[in-house]
């Protein structure tokens, strides 16, 4: 069995502002489980596009109904590929952890794009599969904690982004950040 979970969410700002909190949205108050982030790799194709590869080291919690002695360390290694596209203003990224697969693994694609021309807005698709793989009965409710506990986190990711998003915002109303446009100029 796999659980799903799907949402969007519109983000009042231009999406020059949004994939740059994107960037910058680690340390912030609702993100206290990432503990480090690190880039692996990170460069432009023939296209284009911005592509990044980053390993995200974040501290979770099993539930207390799970066996103890099956989760020695809740500390999980994510990776995160991501691809920006500044031509169709459009951010994708991907994570998957890369430990503890076997009792649940989780695999989410967000998708960021501007809104409506004219519209200082950003649209953001968020898609994520909730797998497990432990058995003994208890892959149901493995994955039941999964969606939940995701649904719960992407609501802490999306206030953490407007927390940055605000810190932008406000260092761009004291000159400290260039204004951006909300299309890309022709130069």
């Amino acid at each position: 069995m796999v659980k799903f979970y799907q949402h969007s969410f519109s983000y009042d700002h231009p999406w020059q502002n949004v994939t740059l909190a994107f960037w910058l949205r680690y340390p912030n108050p609702f993100a206290s489980h990432v503990l480090a982030v690190d880039v692996l790799d990170r460069y432009v194709d023939e296209k284009g596009v911005l592509r990044t590869t980053r390993l995200v080291l974040k501290k979770g919690k099993a539930p207390k109904w799970f066996p103890k002695t099956f989760l020695k360390n809740s500390e999980a290694f994510v990776i995160e590929e991501s691809e920006v596209d500044p031509k169709t203003m459009t951010m994708i990224t991907r994570t998957k952890n890369l430990n503890h697969v076997r009792i649940m693994q989780i695999i989410e694609t967000q998708t960021f794009q501007s809104g409506k021309q004219g519209e200082n807005t950003t649209i953001c698709k968020s898609e994520a599969c909730i797998v497990s793989r432990f058995g003994w009965g208890m892959t149901g409710k493995i994955e039941m904690f999964g969606q939940s506990n995701f649904a719960a986190n992407a609501s802490k990711a999306r206030k953490g982004m407007r927390h940055i998003l605000q810190m932008i915002r406000e260092k761009q109303a004291g000159g400290r950040l260039p204004f951006f446009h909300t299309q890309p100029s022709s130069i």
